[in-house]
């Protein structure tokens, strides 16, 4: 039976940083439409999950933008806006350049405080920007004439013909800017960012910038500090900027192996994703196959399934294997340190995306913004075209928050689906999962008939069309697992499993009754064998 990883404390105390959220990228080759595809999961027990909106709008001379840090809403300035600004939908503009993160905290004595915070920073290059390339110089000249107001970063910017890496560290309280290094991910592969800086060495021959880009004083930074004084050929960002630790591989490099795991043999990095040593793993590899719209969202709803980091398997999974775990990533026992493995998906997701970015489809059509809320194991994506006008009120911003429940908030459907799942895990998630993936089937197959029939239309037509569309679907499936959660309710109740007469419709149970209309007894299933085991012992016997 699977254990917790115990480390002792002494060689890997607990970062500071925040564990959360996840980014996957597939360049154009490397997928079966010839689309790029981006990933990217907010995770943190303080966000509420929904769709952020920017329309389009031109700006008067002088006007300003206010900076508030997309964590603390704590106000950090406002500098001059731009005569025009870009729509966006979520992480995803209206010329399809999308931008996600993974924070990596870094050296702490780098952290800065004034400036643009990293999630000011993304939404201003998209609000600004039309390509990858002008995303990384507006937002590295941005912190270079502001400051940067936050921890170590990676950004994924990707547009309709590149993917790239951005890592961006600040240099401390006292001294403006940032130190920062970007990587081209080749079309035909596939990379991740997961909480760990990934970019190692630079090829500093690169001087067009083909596939590098980098501060001019990256590392002459580092050795001023002295945490460098090799060669520069020799020298690597994050081993300079975010040494790796234990934390850095098990619960940050264990989901980027996952990812690659998908589509490549890469056992011969588990030890070194799992802290135990070994080869390090690249920053991008090509894949055996190339990837679907599919693949990417069951990547993102990937709990380690059928590898050694199940994180549905093990005596702390319950007699249920259920994912959820209670407090933080790891607890300390007798002076030692112990870490729960950390999934893709997890139960503190804010909200999450698939973005399908489209080179060959015309421009009242768009990319995808594939959307969901809460867990992405339980959870759908909605087509978001990111070329609508406003968002579905399901998932509107101020349809309740994290703490006002709301009838009608997509966030709460999908909150009360995985909640009460959790709580016999190994029962309700198959039946979940045959409702996603029927949902899931539709979706897919809906999108070409809806682009078919906005073709034709002039751009303002297609966008209204579009608009009320999505917003039909988003409806439709939170209301679907909010029959999906009544169905659950009634036929786990009480720990037991009601008896059915077949499949279940629409998310409605067709339960058994007797010959005169009542409801018959309930299955009652024990605990699995297993469980019952390790409870015998203590269990009154004959």
């Amino acid at each position: 039976m699977k254990k917790l990883l115990v480390v002792f404390s002494l060689i890997s105390a607990c970062s500071a940083y925040s564990l959360a959220c996840t980014n996957f990228m597939a360049g154009k080759d490397a997928t079966t439409d010839g689309n790029v595809y981006v990933t990217y999961a907010a995770d943190s027990y303080s966000l509420f999950g929904f769709l952020r909106f920017q329309p389009a709008a031109d700006h008067a001379e002088g006007e300003k933008r206010k900076i508030v840090d997309w964590d603390t809403g704590k106000p950090l300035g406002e500098i001059p806006q731009v005569a025009h600004t870009y729509s966006v939908v979520g992480n995803m503009n209206e010329h399809q350049l999308v931008i996600g993160e993974t924070t990596y905290g870094g050296r702490e004595e780098l952290y800065g405080e004034t400036g643009i915070d990293y999630g000011s920073l993304i939404y201003i290059a998209l609000e600004r920007c039309r390509t990858a390339r002008e995303a990384i110089g507006c937002m590295t000249s941005l912190v270079k004439e502001y400051g940067y107001a936050s921890e170590g970063e990676s950004f994924t910017i990707a547009d309709t013909r590149e993917v790239w890496i951005l890592e961006l560290i600040g240099k401390g309280k006292t001294e403006k800017g940032a130190v920062w290094a970007a990587a081209r991910i080749p079309d035909d592969c596939i990379s991740a960012h997961a909480n760990q800086a990934r970019i190692t060495q630079i090829d500093f021959s690169d001087r067009k910038h083909a596939n590098w880009m980098w501060s001019e004083d990256v590392v002459k930074f580092a050795r001023e500090r002295g945490y460098f004084s090799g060669k520069d050929k020799d020298f690597s960002f994050s081993d300079t900027y975010n040494p790796l630790d234990f934390v850095g591989a098990y619960i940050c490099e264990a989901r980027v192996w996952s990812f690659f795991n998908h589509f490549a043999d890469v056992d011969k990095y588990y030890d070194y994703a799992t802290g135990k040593g070994g080869e390090r793993m690249p920053l991008y590899i090509r894949p055996d196959r190339k990837l679907s719209l599919r693949d990417m969202k069951i990547c993102m709803r990937d709990q380690y399934e059928g590898t050694p980091l199940d994180i549905t398997q093990g005596t702390d999974a319950g007699p249920w294997h259920s994912k959820l775990r209670y407090g933080s990533l790891g607890f300390e026992l007798d002076s030692v340190k112990y870490w729960y493995e950390r999934p893709i998906a997890t139960q503190q997701t804010g909200w999450s995306f698939v973005a399908q970015i489209r080179p060959n489809v015309p421009d009242q059509v768009g990319g995808i913004f594939w959307f969901g809320v809460d867990d992405a194991a339980t959870s759908m994506y909605v087509p978001m075209y990111c070329t609508i006008e406003a968002v579905p009120e399901c998932f509107a911003e101020g349809n309740g928050d994290l703490y006002t429940y709301s009838s009608t908030s997509a966030f709460w459907a999908f909150n009360k689906v995985a909640n009460w799942a959790y709580t016999k895990y190994s029962s309700m998630f198959p039946d979940i999962k045959k409702v996603q993936e029927q949902w899931d089937n539709y979706l897919e197959n809906l999108t070409p008939a809806i682009e078919h029939s906005v073709a034709e239309m002039s751009p303002k037509d297609a966008k209204a069309t579009l608009t009320q569309i999505c917003a039909n679907q988003a409806e439709a499936v939170t209301e679907a697992w909010n029959k999906l959660y009544e169905y659950l309710l009634v036929k786990y109740l009480d720990g037991q499993e009601r008896k059915e007469t077949g499949a279940p419709i629409n998310g409605r149970g067709l339960f058994k009754r007797n010959e005169w209309g009542e409801p018959v007894g309930p299955n009652r299933p024990p605990f699995p064998e297993d469980f019952l085991r390790q409870i015998a012992p203590e269990v009154a016997h004959e």
